[in-house]
């Protein structure tokens, strides 16, 4: 189970059956970004820790692309 959270609640959660990879991550941010908003607004970070999954090209640009 991957929650993302804000002071508000969930803003998306996903339920796999297997570990977390790089390519279930991104579907998920994906999943994600259509709850985000742009930066101030509420809703505009995404925090991420140091997780290896975290750290992918692909990642980066499809969050920095929204």
């Amino acid at each position: 189970i991957l929650p993302a959270i804000s002071l508000d609640g969930v803003l998306h959660l996903d339920i796999i059956k297997e570990s977390w990879r790089a390519v279930t991550f991104y579907c998920f941010i994906e999943g994600l970004l259509d709850s985000m908003s742009p930066f101030p607004q509420k809703n505009s970070v995404i925090i991420l820790d140091n997780a290896s999954i975290h750290h992918s090209s692909e990642l980066r640009e499809l969050v920095e692309a929204w």
